[in-house]
């Protein structure tokens, strides 16, 4: 076989292997690569993040995170978690945590409404010394970047967890022109592009297959690991929850949660 006809074949290979790709392995590539970017890009902040939270956790401070809409996932995913530390906590603003308002859509518009963040501070838990962990894909909506002005005017430290891309594609809704980006003291950027969609298929008017929750998601665990790891380091017992379905799960629990009842606000 000459040298044009094997590279027809190996072409035509190419063509049937693409063609026979579904595009739930398209979004899991695609989720696989940003995960391996994040982990590579930005590992130096997200070590910066955990060693932050094991810091706090030792000098007796608190920890909480907040995203709004679908960004409140992955925060309320480290909470009352087994295998999380017992000690993170959900910072709630209503109607803005999750899509659980009607219409769903209120939630987006509370994300601009200036003042809300100052609010909500005022009547939480919040305090100068806690760290607070700040989730926002745009990080270009009043909410987000007041919250982090006002938390750290407060003597909070924050953790963003944040695309940059939107601050260089997008303008800002805050009345400053900022970005959370500009008002964290760490920045992890979590790598998702503008529009927060994967993949595009013809037929389908509009690109999808959203990957943030994914990447954040494993931003925020990988955050945590790191905290457990370096208060174990530092001689200090990380305050780790169990499953309940395991045996002496909810006993081992209880004890964790009764001797850190000071720093918990989900009981």
């Amino acid at each position: 076989m000459g040298e044009q006809a094997v590279e027809r074949a190996e072409e035509k290979a190419e063509g049937a292997e693409k063609a026979e790709r579904t595009p739930a392995e398209d979004f899991f590539d695609a989720a696989v690569r940003l995960l391996e970017e994040v982990r590579d890009g930005e590992a130096a902040a997200i070590e910066a993040a955990g060693k932050l939270l094991a810091e706090t956790i030792s000098e007796g401070g608190r920890i909480f995170a907040f995203g709004a809409g679908h960004s409140s996932l992955p925060a309320q995913d480290t909470v009352y978690r087994a295998g999380g530390l017992a000690v993170m906590n959900l910072l709630n603003v209503p109607g803005a945590v999750g899509v659980n308002v009607r219409p769903a859509t209120l939630g987006s518009a509370l994300e601009r409404v200036s003042g809300l963040a100052a609010a909500a501070l005022d009547s939480s838990p919040v305090r100068a010394g806690d760290v607070l962990i700040i989730i926002s894909l745009s990080g270009r909506n009043e909410l987000p970047v007041e919250l982090a002005l006002n938390a750290r005017a407060r003597g909070v430290k924050v953790v963003g967890i944040t695309s940059v891309a939107y601050a260089a594609q997008t303008s800002s809704r805050h009345t400053t022109g900022t970005f959370l980006k500009d008002h964290c003291d760490i920045v992890v950027d979590s790598r998702i592009a503008v529009g927060d969609a994967e993949l595009t298929a013809e037929g389908v008017g509009a690109p999808f297959a959203p990957a943030s929750t994914v990447v954040t998601s494993a931003v925020m665990q990988a955050i945590v690991a790191t905290a457990t790891g370096e208060l174990a380091r530092r001689g200090v017992e990380p305050p780790m929850l169990r499953s309940g379905n395991v045996d002496g799960g909810h006993d081992w629990n209880a004890r964790v949660m009764d001797e850190y009842a000071d720093r918990i606000f989900y009981r």
